[in-house]
């Protein structure tokens, strides 16, 4: 926390110096807000977007798909072309990401030295979860970042099983980083504008919901091949 509270004064820092303030003033409404960003230097808007999504976290559950695609159209123009704004918004957004998700890890770490939470790791449905999550902890983590799921449960799960930080922040950027960037070329590329996110949103969901249902039905086959016989 002390290492993030050291990036948000360098962040703002930069952000003061080169947003020139001589010549800019603090816009008071989100109008004002929006009116501004579009004439700034990339690098102002870069480190805008950074640190928004470095607050993105389960116990600050803002947007980021809608805020990534927003920062991905040509009217906002963080890049030259296609190529340099996938790149750039795919690896600050998840740098960003990264920073968010480790305060929930160092919260959530903090949280499970109480007593009556910590019993959380003696209950049967921990049990299972963990089993499930030790069968492949750093793809299910990439998945899970790269799935736009609205609650952090897998980040909750390998915090309570003691999962690595080095390898808990690895999965989380290249997951981010697949998620982000796929947005990001999906607006510039096609010029979708706030619906590209929209739609990616819609496309994971269907994924999510069509795996879950092939589970069900993988599971459900044996038992129906038995009652036949």
């Amino acid at each position: 926390m002390a290492f993030y509270a050291l990036l948000l004064a360098a962040a703002g820092t930069c952000l003061w110096a080169l947003a020139e303030p001589a010549r800019w003033t603090m816009p008071r409404t989100w109008a004002q807000f929006e009116a501004a960003l579009p004439p700034a230097s990339p690098a102002v808007k870069l480190i805008v977007f950074g640190i928004y999504i470095s607050l993105c976290c389960t116990f600050c559950p803002l947007p980021t798909s809608t805020v990534v695609a927003a920062v991905a159209t040509r009217e906002f123009a963080v890049g030259t072309g296609l190529g340099d704004t996938v790149l750039l918004i795919g690896a600050v957004g998840a740098g960003a990401s990264t920073v968010a998700n480790l305060n929930d890890y160092h919260l959530f770490t903090l949280i499970l030295r109480l007593r009556n939470v910590a019993r959380v790791r003696d209950t049967r449905i921990y049990r299972i979860a963990a089993r499930w999550f030790d069968r492949s902890p750093f793809f299910l983590l990439v998945l899970f970042n790269v799935l736009p799921i609205p609650v952090g449960v897998l980040r909750m799960l390998a915090t309570i099983a003691r999962y690595g930080r080095v390898p808990f922040a690895a999965a989380n950027f290249i997951g981010r980083f697949v998620r982000y960037a796929a947005i990001a070329y999906v607006t510039y590329r096609w010029d979708l504008g706030w619906s590209a996110a929209a739609a990616l949103l819609a496309l994971g969901g269907v994924m999510v919901i069509g795996r879950a249902i092939a589970a069900i039905v993988k599971r459900t086959r044996p038992v129906q091949g038995s009652e036949a016989a």
